[in-house]
């Protein structure tokens, strides 16, 4: 299964009941961390998280609303005697604003290591083979990315191959858990004893966008996506669009397109000072939608 709490879900400054946009994805003991403007750190102790043990922290684009939070969170890792390696991934800044902003850390007594996560996906060599995190490009004022993140899930294991093949019961376990046995001199691998692969679990988040294919593409199948959806009104679309974001109900509509099963509104600009005033405008469209708020949690879990 997969934890996700949204941290914040403000844009362009940290309000006093709202932070800025970020979320904590944690799954079989990993976890990423998606974005970090500043307030971050206070954003995840009011939710009852630490983030001392994020493995990724996952950029979405170099504006100051998404990253000031970062030489913070670093030092308190480092006073938290963090060892293991934190990997930053993001888009490419040919400035070196990622650079510049580690600068503001000082010297950290922990790895810190910039990665570049591929469409593909990527990874880690710590984590489960069925978890894997990918990118997307969207469309921002300056070069931006989203991240989906998805975990797999392996087919049944079937009692009934396996006996046929001999395979003493003490094996079935380790086979259950992906791993190759040998039995009477053989090789048997999982894919010997397990059904068709399962439906795993899909989570996708944007930063700042306006519409593109490239998310409605992304996006398509996620149990839940988290986007962007600075202004409420619809009039507002055009000023949207010419600064690189999205209204509520062009949100709504990227989410009707990808099939995605629920919907959370964040990024809200310090305009919109009630979100709730504007969800008709994305529920008409799309109905299982909802407007995120700080500390709002939900956990996706395998379906039978």
């Amino acid at each position: 299964m997969i934890n996700i709490t949204l941290l914040g879900t403000s844009a362009l400054r940290p309000l006093p009941r709202r932070a800025l946009t970020s979320a904590f994805l944690t799954f079989m003991g990993h976890s990423v961390l998606f974005d970090c403007g500043e307030g971050t750190q206070t954003a995840a102790a009011s939710a009852g998280i630490s983030l001392m043990k994020t493995e990724i922290i996952a950029i979405t684009h170099f504006h100051g609303d998404h990253i000031f939070g970062l030489p913070g969170l670093l030092q308190t890792m480092m006073l938290a005697e963090r060892t293991d390696t934190l990997y930053i991934a993001g888009p490419e800044c040919p400035g070196g604003e990622l650079k510049h902003i580690l600068a503001l850390a000082g010297t950290l007594t922990f790895p810190v290591e910039r990665i570049v996560i591929p469409p593909e996906g990527l990874s880690l060599s710590t984590w489960p083979q069925e978890a894997r995190i990918s990118s997307f490009p969207t469309q921002h004022r300056i070069a931006s990315q989203g991240y989906c993140f998805t975990l797999g899930r392996a087919g049944k294991f079937m009692p009934q191959k396996a006996e046929a093949l001999g395979i003493p019961v003490k094996l079935w376990r380790l086979l259950q858990k992906g791993e190759n046995v040998e039995s009477d001199g053989r090789l048997i691998t999982p894919g010997q004893v397990m059904g068709e692969p399962r439906k795993g679990l899909k989570f996708t988040f944007t930063g700042d966008t306006a519409e593109c294919h490239a998310l409605d593409e992304a996006a398509k199948g996620s149990d839940l996506l988290i986007c962007e959806a600075t202004y409420g009104a619809n009039e507002h679309a055009a000023m949207a669009k010419e600064r690189g974001h999205m209204v509520f109900s062009q949100a709504a509509m990227t989410a009707k397109k990808a099939g995605v099963k629920q919907l959370w509104l964040a990024h809200y600009s310090p305009m919109v000072d009630e979100p709730l005033q504007y969800l008709a405008n994305a529920t008409e469209i799309f109905p299982d939608t909802a407007c995120g708020y700080d500390g709002m949690r939900m956990e996706l879990q395998f379906q039978e």
